[in-house]
């Protein structure tokens, strides 16, 4: 015969039951840990760990000041190839992020990105994107998107001051740089983007990253380093993102390219 699973572990799983049969939907508030208790449903530790173990499972977010929350069902679709659609930030006014939002249905502010801006020195992988040797000037423009009070990711675009000086990517204003963001204007500046590398790799968190996104305990980062040049291979941002990594379903959609047939139409 089974052991008795201890009253936390009966406690969550019961809880588990109800999120995943929708009976508690994402964006509900779980009873106070206090109400448990006065309810006869264990010590204060009990339900705590019952919380902390629902938290450790990706069911629940747990904050000061908001409670013990449930977590949203459907990821953020964080678009590839189309999220830098020049139609979208050339013509309009749909930034990546907020393209990524447009696309999985989710609402949106533009002050949902704040940012700060500064001029450094170039760490040794800006420097290299760059072509620039290790500490040269560069502005760093960061950036920390939420959705609605839940912070989704950080990204630090990485420019050379030639580039971008006196324009409103230098401009701390929180939102984006202006209508249709940073793209937009080094496309006014006389610098389009033609062609982009993108690296993905994953990573445990580190612990001001752990706080700054609200991570989970035992969530993973993702973290994107975004290369962006001009036609004549000029790089005009190098850029840093750090993604929580259950917030996000990346999604890419190309042509599949036929080496042969290129090669055979170059000779």
């Amino acid at each position: 015969m089974a052991p008795k699973a201890p009253k936390w572990r009966e406690l969550a799983d019961r809880f588990a039951e109800q999120i995943r049969n929708g009976d508690l939907a994402p964006g509900k508030q779980l009873p106070q840990i206090r109400e448990l208790v006065d309810a006869g449903e264990g010590s204060k530790e009990t339900v705590h760990r019952a919380y902390k173990a629902l938290e450790a499972e990706g069911l629940v977010t747990m904050t000061r000041g908001h409670g013990t929350v449930v977590r949203p069902k459907s990821p953020l679709k964080r678009l590839g190839i189309a999220r830098y659609d020049k139609a979208k930030w050339r013509d309009g006014d749909e930034v990546a992020f907020i393209a990524d939002r447009v696309a999985s249905g989710r609402s949106y502010r533009r002050n949902e990105q704040t940012q700060t801006v500064s001029r450094v020195k170039a760490p040794a992988a800006v420097a290299a994107a760059h072509g620039l040797p290790e500490g040269a000037d560069v502005y760093a423009r960061a950036r920390l998107v939420k959705e609605g009070s839940q912070p989704t990711h950080t990204l630090t675009s990485y420019y050379r001051p030639e580039h971008v000086e006196g324009t409103r990517i230098v401009d701390p204003t929180p939102g984006p740089a202006g209508r249709g963001g940073g793209f937009r204007v080094l496309y006014d500046a006389g610098y389009e983007i033609d062609h982009m590398t993108e690296e993905l790799f994953a990573r445990v968190p580190t612990t001001e990253e752990t706080q700054l996104l609200q991570l989970t305990p035992g969530e993973w980062v993702v973290e994107l380093h975004r290369t962006t040049y001009t036609e004549d291979g000029t790089v005009v941002e190098f850029a840093i993102g750090v993604h929580a990594a259950t917030r996000f379903a990346w999604s890419y959609d190309f042509k599949v390219p036929d080496s042969a047939k290129t090669e055979g139409e170059s000779k």
